[in-house]
């Protein structure tokens, strides 16, 4: 069965393409960097270059991208479940990805009343964008999720990268939308259907908002002449936000 609509909010609509390997959102009047793009550019990449040199070049790119066809595959199932417009896929993959689907809607959907939006693309005017999985309500709280498959379960260290995606999409949607989005949840299947489930809120959600800002205050430093250019000031709004934190 396949979720209820809530249609509280109209969403911007707008389109996304990769430009010198990084992808790019043009979305109510702005071109902006999406979020995945500045953590990539923000991270340290030791730990994934010390893998890379472990397994080998050539096989940690074909983990990478088949990792990345399941999961396209699974988010697919997803969308169209919650949508009530079905789907299959019939490939290997396909095949694989269905399973791991059903697992996040057996578990994970239980506790949902309504969906707002379903892959809802967000920005923050001026600073970033990008496209959250699911806006809904669980157990009454107003929510963002994220969905992601992974070869083996997890551990919160791990996926840092996730918790502050979802921190930035709820930045995102608060300001634009002027909500209230209290917390976030992180759905996390195998291929095996291990379910994992990641969920923080309120304080929680706020400590990631902060982490975020900086690495995007980090992110614009690199590129100080479009900064100064396109007059962004990262700095005071994430003096702000730490000056609001205070009170």
């Amino acid at each position: 069965m396949s979720l209820t609509k809530n249609f509280k909010y109209k969403y911007h609509q707008g389109t996304r393409n990769t430009d010198h390997g990084s992808r790019i959102y043009n979305i109510a009047g702005f071109k902006l960097p999406s979020v995945t793009t500045i953590l990539a550019k923000t991270k340290d990449q030791e730990y994934l270059t010390k893998w890379k040199n472990k397994v080998g070049h050539e096989e940690a790119e074909r983990i990478k991208n088949h990792s990345s066809k399941r999961g396209t595959s699974m988010h697919k199932f997803l969308e169209k479940h919650i949508t009530g417009e079905g789907y299959e896929d019939l490939t290997e993959i396909g095949q694989q990805a269905k399973p791991m689907a059903e697992k996040i809607i057996e578990v994970g959907f239980t506790p949902i009343s309504y969906y707002y939006g379903s892959e809802v693309m967000l920005h923050y005017p001026g600073l970033y964008a990008g496209a959250t999985d699911l806006v809904c309500e669980h157990n009454g709280v107003d929510t963002i999720v994220d969905f992601k498959q992974a070869n083996r379960p997890k551990r919160e260290e791990w996926i840092q990268d996730y918790y502050l995606q979802i921190a930035a999409y709820a930045m995102a949607h608060d300001y634009v939308y002027k909500s209230k989005i209290r917390q976030g949840i992180i759905m996390v299947c195998t291929p095996d259907c291990y379910y994992q489930e990641f969920k923080f809120k309120d304080g929680e959600l706020r400590r990631w908002k902060h982490e975020f800002l900086k690495r995007l205050d980090s992110y614009y430093d690199l590129k100080k002449d479009y900064k100064e250019e396109a007059q962004i000031d990262t700095h005071k709004l994430l003096a702000e936000f730490e000056k609001e934190g205070k009170k």
